[in-house]
Parts: structure tokens; sequence; C-alpha cells
């Protein structure tokens, strides 16, 4: 199976941010990239993460406590504003 990549560029335009922003998040290990030469490239199944398309289950984890914190601050709230 072939796997296809980005240059960070391309990922760049995709997740709308400058490409040392790209270079930062793959320094910080955000975004994982394989050094080909002076260049990085980014695996697209990885580029899926990146932009949140495939949420791993750390970050499902994440989203689901902040949704909990939410519903037991705001649950009256929601429940009026869901009644309008």
């Amino acid at each position: 199976m072939k796997q296809e990549f980005l240059s960070t560029t391309e990922l760049a335009k995709v997740l709308g941010i400058s490409r040392i922003a790209v270079f930062k998040k793959i320094r910080s290990g955000e975004i994982e990239a394989q050094k080909v030469g002076r260049n990085y490239a980014i695996p697209k199944n990885n580029v899926l993460q990146a932009v949140g398309a495939v949420l791993g289950d750390n970050k499902k984890r994440q989203i689901e406590r902040a949704v909990q914190r939410a519903v037991a601050e705001y649950g009256e709230a929601f429940r009026l504003l869901g009644r309008e």
C-alpha cells in the first residue's frame, strides 16, 4: 500500500497556518513527520489527526471531560435554552 505525503507548505495551507507554525508542531510532536533531506514529509493519515477529522482516544477523552464540566456548571442554562 502506497502512503501519500504532504509537504510542510501544503499542510500549512490545509491547516490555515504558517509554515513556521507547522515546523513548531512537528518539533513539539503534535504532528508526526519524516525527515527527507532538508524537508519534512507528513503522511496524509497524520494530517487528518492534525485537522481533527480523526480524533485519537486521548482527544476524545479530553472532549468528553470538557463536555461533562460544561454540563455540570451550565446544565440548567442549557436546559432553559433548549426550551426556546
